[in-house]
């Protein structure tokens, strides 16, 4: 069988196009945001933004949506897309807020219906909360064409952290959210509802089919003992050879046993709950009630 993202992937990497990509690192939630843009157009997307949470009390903030608003501002880029690799468990997305100030369509995988319908389900959600991913701009399949001015790209379904999960290729520059971490740090978990560690082993080894010197860019950086600094860009041929859980000579039998082990000692995300209340409604609040205030649910004794 043809895999034809893949092969569309592969074309557009091999393009030789080469975009600018800027990154801010948020030590909180231990989430890389990226902005990729043309050089030649000025055309830009901004890649997994964060808003500031506290969960103690409940308050949100800006700041470091406003440092990536900033970049953009000061370099008079246009923003066209604002673009989730999934509804993520450990940061509540700044995407609305972004796009208030900034333009841009907010864009995620398709399959975010499947999230909605989870969850919507896990929250006790009334009807009144839409789980047909309308929350969204655009919604994204396998192979879907993406474009930044001259620059091309495409989107491939990365599923296995959740079935959600998109990885995006602009030029030579990939951006695989949560599927990847850095080759010293290995791979996403995959025990949350929807996820699949034999899914994310195959998702895994497509992505390992790019070219080996494709730039990639990671959403999390938890750092590794022996390495100093955090860091959020690899290459395929480096996680190819060197990542822990998953290097090309990695059965998948193995994978899915040291990752369903490792998943059962880890616990919960900090801001898992109140993330994919937000996160599944596009980085909106839920509805405000009668008194003007929104309210995020925590169900007890359920997970």
């Amino acid at each position: 069988m043809t895999d034809d993202a893949l092969f569309r992937a592969q074309a557009v990497i091999a393009s030789g196009a080469k975009p600018i990509v800027q990154s801010f690192f948020d030590e909180a939630t231990f989430t890389a945001t990226h902005v990729v843009h043309d050089p030649v157009s000025r055309q830009a997307a901004i890649i997994d933004p964060v808003l500031d949470f506290d969960p103690a009390s409940g308050r949100t903030r800006t700041a470091s949506a406003e440092v990536v608003a900033n970049y953009i501002e000061k370099r008079d880029l246009g923003v066209a897309m604002l673009m989730e690799t999934h509804a993520h468990a450990d940061h509540l997305s700044a995407a609305p807020w972004l796009q208030a100030r900034l333009g841009g369509r907010i864009v995620i995988g398709r399959e975010i219906v499947t999230v909605q319908k989870t969850f919507g389900d896990l929250f006790n959600e009334p009807a009144s909360f839409a789980r047909d991913g309308s929350q969204f701009d655009l919604l994204l399949d396998d192979g879907d064409d993406l474009v930044l001015g001259t620059i091309k790209g495409t989107a491939l379904h990365v599923p296995g952290h959740t079935p959600a999960c998109m990885a995006y290729v602009f030029g030579d520059a990939l951006f695989v959210g949560d599927t990847l971490f850095m080759p010293d740090y290995g791979t996403a978990r995959t025990d949350f509802p929807g996820g699949d560690a034999a899914a994310l082993y195959r998702s895994i080894r497509r992505l390992m089919q790019l070219p080996a010197a494709t730039r990639v860019f990671l959403c999390h950086d938890y750092g590794a003992s022996d390495r100093a600094a955090f860091a959020w860009e690899t290459s395929i041929g480096d996680e190819r050879l060197h990542n822990i859980h998953v290097h090309d000579r990695i059965e998948e039998g193995e994978f899915v046993a040291m990752r369903q082990t490792r998943d059962a000692t880890l616990t919960m995300p900090r801001l898992m709950l109140p993330s994919v209340q937000v996160n599944m409604r596009a980085g909106h609040l839920p509805d405000a009630e009668a008194n003007g205030v929104s309210y995020l649910k925590l169900p007890v004794n359920l997970l």
